[in-house]
């Protein structure tokens, strides 16, 4: 049976900034450069993210966190200040919003100023572990993530911690002293938790999961608490940064304020990136399904290495090396999109990402068609789907090209796509097909500076 069906847009609002907030134990580059290198790349995608808050806290390097380390953080703020006019050049933003509508909800593809950057900037949890949970550990911090999760604002608050995720802990503590059971499991279910391993300690104890607040949350709140400790992705970020370093210092290091301010490596090149990565916008992976393979790697709920509590990982085999795999897959686009940014931060000009729009061979419209949300389709065993991209559009003009796959991680059934690496393909559903999920990507570069990519991830569900 041919498919002829117009496809529908999954989530809602997605012209919204995901919202964001980073606990980062930044500090000098002789002591560890690669949170430093992190924020940097941040802030050049401040227009992808609604940036919360930017927490100074507690991790392996800094426990307690020594408060004159926050300058660093500054520092890279001062340097979006400068970079930001040529930034907002990219997507044709003319002037900031007053700080109070800043305040509200942002629009993907708004570039924050940097006044509201800095008042989100607050001091965190200085002491790491579980230890330190209580009615001493109450910080600036940890007061703000309270108040973000009683907004009313339905988007969820996705924490990467570079560091310790000690503020967030503190946070659920203090309103577990005065809230219903109920009430603390709404205000835990608002948040995602990312975490670069276990932080929340001194590095020589990093093997005693115990002492750390993370094992209190994976244990505590594994009903409400979608966390996903990351011990794959980020080394294979600092060792594919390693071996690409000569593209860092040629079109990222020096270019603008902000390239300025990117150091060198001391151990590996941005290990905290993949905590970020993982929220991107960009319609290769939606965050509320660790499944779906990203820039961030690939994650399965397992055990972890506490051989206590589950979340979401990947740092056994054979998933750790599914993870590998796509780090290694997805790096060059990473860098690529990261290095034309970083032109623009310097000069005002550059390439822009293609936009991907998909629709129905029979020129049903496809709502929403430049979002990144994930696009969702009905289907029966046996049927044939032909999806149309033609639409698809570079902003500078420049040419396409197209493939198209299946993660084949997610669901059973194997998908036959003809002509892939066309802008129209034919995709044939097996008629021995049983009750399934699968996901298509539609994966798109342009043939300008840097080949950028865009993605639309397409969603089949296979009823009998």
């Amino acid at each position: 049976m041919l498919l002829l069906m117009p496809l529908t847009v999954w989530a809602a609002k997605s012209d919204l900034k995901p919202r964001l907030v980073v606990c980062t134990d930044i500090a000098p580059a002789d002591v560890e450069p690669d949170d430093m290198e992190s924020m940097v790349r941040l802030m050049a995608y401040a227009d992808c993210f609604e940036i919360e808050a930017l927490i100074t806290s507690v991790g392996w390097n800094c426990d307690p966190y020594p408060l004159e380390w926050q300058q660093y953080l500054s520092r890279v703020i001062s340097a979006y200040a400068k970079d930001v006019p040529n930034l907002m050049r990219r997507s044709g933003q003319k002037k900031h919003l007053s700080l109070k509508k800043e305040n509200g909800q942002q629009e993907l593809g708004y570039w924050p100023s940097a006044e509201y950057i800095t008042s989100r900037a607050v001091m965190g949890s200085m002491y790491g572990g579980i230890r330190s949970i209580g009615e001493r550990n109450d910080s600036p911090g940890s007061e703000l993530l309270i108040r973000l999760a009683d907004e009313d604002d339905p988007r969820p608050i996705y924490v990467a911690a570079w560091g310790g995720a000690n503020t967030l802990a503190q946070a659920i503590w203090r309103v577990k002293q005065t809230r219903t059971v109920d009430e603390v499991s709404d205000f835990v279910r608002k948040f995602r938790l990312f975490t670069i391993t276990d932080q929340d300690m001194k590095y020589d104890m990093r093997m005693n999961r115990a002492y750390s607040s993370h094992m209190w949350l994976r244990k505590e709140f594994q009903n409400d608490l979608q966390f996903i400790w990351d011990e794959g992705a980020w080394q294979e970020q600092c060792e594919l940064g390693k071996q690409h370093w000569a593209q860092h210092q040629q079109l990222i290091q020096g270019h603008g304020a902000l390239g300025k301010e990117y150091p060198n490596y001391k151990w590996g090149v941005e290990g905290d990136t993949p905590s970020f990565l993982y929220v991107m916008p960009n319609g290769l992976n939606d965050p509320e399904d660790p499944h779906q393979c990203g820039w961030a790697g690939y994650h399965e709920r397992g055990l972890c290495a506490d051989s206590l509590t589950t979340a979401w990982t990947s740092w056994q085999e054979p998933v750790r090396s599914i993870s590998v795999g796509y780090k290694r897959r997805f790096y060059p686009d990473e860098l690529n999109d990261f290095c034309a940014r970083m032109q623009w931060a310097a000069e005002g000009r550059g390439n822009h990402n293609p936009h991907v729009a998909i629709r129905a061979l029979d020129g049903s419209p496809v709502k929403n068609t430049s979002s990144v949300a994930p696009l969702r389709i009905t289907a029966k065993a046996g049927d044939t789907i032909r999806l149309d991209a033609s639409k698809s559009f570079d902003p500078d003009g420049d040419g396409l090209t197209f493939l198209w796959w299946q993660q084949p991680e997610i669901g059973t059934t194997k998908l036959t796509i003809d002509q892939s690496d066309q802008s129209i393909v034919t995709v044939r559903i097996p008629a021995d097909a049983k009750n399934d999920t699968v996901h298509l990507i539609c994966e798109v570069h342009d043939e300008g500076p840097f080949r950028l990519v865009a993605y639309r991830r397409i969603i089949i569900a296979i009823k009998r």
